[in-house]
């Protein structure tokens, strides 16, 4: 194991069994995990005979997947690529349709467990967020460069923070902020005493990662292309873990089924079950849509 790689740091996919029911994976279906992570998705897929194409901009999590699925030989293929260019990533393959695809938004335990990324407010480490570490923007240049009223924006659009005035203007005054720990104490501050459920740096530390990767247009613009690559009978699968994602999500599908393109398999998202989130907590605010392109009507 290489240090720092996060090898044995694997995320526990939310939601597998619906996953697995939604997209039947088996022998001579060719599906693509567009946020491979680490590998747990896609190694159920493989298991029940799938062929997966694994996409992730993120290096690190690419090589811990690749070490994991090894022993499904030539049917994992591994692709580094943010899932925005998804049909380019694919038709550089020579693939031009596919079974299934397969959205997983939230953050891995790699992400989180490392320091370093800067992704969580329990490690102290720079402020950094970037999924792609050759992205050249990271948290930092954010926080210690934007103007004061652009900061909000983002607190507010991103993170639908109550406070992003408060904590926007406090940032500005106490620059530069150079740790994550740095920024999750002032964002505390900016809190009444007891006025929260979750750690008040919550939704700060959201907003910002969500700016540094540009998340919501790049899901706005993977969407459209998924569906484009799904051959008749072939299912999307989009777990969302916050609002402002599932919203994307929703409206996209209702669009969608309305023109004729797809058939919603999900009315309503479909949430883990209090015995999965017992297990694993992180998966309490997953939720997932689906939704299947019609089959060719007989002739």
């Amino acid at each position: 194991m290489q240090p720092g790689l996060g090898f044995g740091v694997f995320h526990e996919p939310v939601l597998l069994r619906e996953v697995l029911r939604f997209l039947s994976p088996k022998e001579g279906k060719v599906i693509v995990d567009a946020t491979v992570g680490t590998g747990g998705h896609a190694e159920a897929l493989l298991a029940h005979g799938a062929r997966v194409i694994g996409i992730d901009q993120d290096p690190q999590s690419l090589e811990v997947a690749k070490a994991r699925l090894r022993p499904f030989g030539e049917r994992f293929f591994p692709l580094r690529g943010n899932f925005r260019r998804l049909r380019e990533l694919l038709a550089a393959l020579g693939i031009t349709q596919v079974d299934g695809v397969l959205f997983d938004l939230g953050l891995s335990s790699l992400h989180l467990s490392q320091a370093e990324r800067g992704f969580s407010f329990q490690h102290d480490g720079p402020l950094d967020m970037r999924m792609d570490p050759d992205n050249p923007v990271t948290a930092g240049d954010l926080v210690n460069g934007l103007p004061e009223r652009e900061l909000v924006r983002i607190l507010r659009e991103y993170g639908e923070e109550r406070y992003a005035e408060r904590i926007a203007r406090e940032i500005v005054k106490n620059r530069p902020l150079r740790t994550t720990g740095e920024l999750a104490r002032l964002v505390a501050r900016c809190y009444p005493p007891g006025s929260y459920r979750i750690h008040p740096a919550t939704r700060t530390f959201q907003a910002l990662r969500i700016a540094v990767n540009d998340e919501l247009s790049a899901l706005r613009e993977a969407l459209p292309q998924a569906v484009e690559l799904l051959r008749p009978g072939g299912v999307l699968c989009v777990i969302s873990f916050h609002s402002l994602e599932d919203r994307i999500v929703k409206r996209f599908l209702r669009e969608a089924a309305r023109t004729g393109k797809v058939k919603l398999l999900t009315k309503k998202p479909v949430r883990p079950s209090p015995e999965e989130v017992a297990r694993n907590p992180r998966a309490r605010s997953a939720r997932l849509r689906a939704a299947q392109v019609p089959e060719v009507p007989s002739p």
